[in-house]
């Protein structure tokens, strides 16, 4: 629209030229890149795959620092007594998030802390690896994977760790035979509640880290009993377990 100004000169109406000159603003330039990865993590093969990306730095820092070395050449002077005891259970998590397997770290906990202090340094370090490896799973793996349960084996599995979660879960740690890191995930894409989660994963713990650790303080005298009563509770249970697993697998081919 055009108005006239006291000279009688046509102008533009001022909300007319406010509107003309108002240029558009693409929404992409809106969002901004905390909006963008905002809405690419709502995706759940992106969180997937920032997952699997996590997993595998994880297990190259663990390549890279080498844990083994504990072993040999003991830990470092600089820490000692309850202090060392933290950082090593802090570590210990870390580590099975990492796919270190278990046995080994708990053999360096006896090792370094003796079998009292070495047992629940190492189980602190279990519940806390097991909780990180189960939030992880559950906030960016579970939407993504749980529609590909499509297998009647995999169904069944599923179904026994949602509906009996403590029950299962506290069998696995009894019996270990699936590796630490695959119970952990797999239960993060079930249905199964945190609490039932890790005070299964707590109480079921429980022997076969005593065992390990046991082994480790006393690795310098192989003959003596306590160490031979230590790997026979690791043999016996790991026997058992296989006999359990065996077991379950035709049970849940039978659904």
């Amino acid at each position: 629209m055009l108005a006239a100004n006291r000279s009688g000169t046509a102008t533009a109406s001022p909300r007319v030229a406010a509107t003309e000159l108002a240029v558009p603003v693409p929404p992409s330039s809106r969002v901004g890149f905390t909006g963008r990865c905002r809405r690419a993590l709502v995706h759940p093969y992106a969180r997937l795959s920032l997952l699997v990306a996590l997993l595998a730095g994880a297990a190259a820092c663990v390549l890279a620092f080498d844990p083994q070395r504990l072993l040999t050449h003991g830990w470092p002077q600089q820490l000692g007594g309850t202090s060392a005891a933290v950082v090593f259970a802090g570590g210990y998590g870390l580590c099975t998030v990492a796919f270190v397997p278990r046995p080994l770290l708990n053999l360096a906990a006896g090792a370094l802390f003796g079998s009292q202090l070495g047992l629940w340094t190492a189980l602190a370090g279990t519940v806390l690896g097991a909780g990180v490896a189960f939030g992880l799973g559950r906030a960016l793996g579970q939407d993504a994977l749980r529609p590909l349960l499509r297998g009647r084996w995999l169904k069944a599995v599923d179904g026994q760790l949602s509906r009996h979660g403590f029950r299962s879960m506290l069998v696995a740690r009894l019996f270990p035979g699936a590796p630490f890191w695959a119970a952990n995930y797999c239960a993060a894409v079930s249905r199964m509640r945190w609490g039932p989660f890790l005070l299964a994963t707590a109480l079921g713990s429980v022997p076969n880290t005593a065992a390990y650790a046991v082994a480790g303080a006393r690795a310098s005298a192989p003959t003596s009993p306590a160490f031979l009563i230590a790997m026979a509770g690791i043999a016996v249970p790991a026997l058992l377990g296989a006999v359990v697993a065996w077991r379950k697998r035709h049970h849940l081919r039978s659904r």
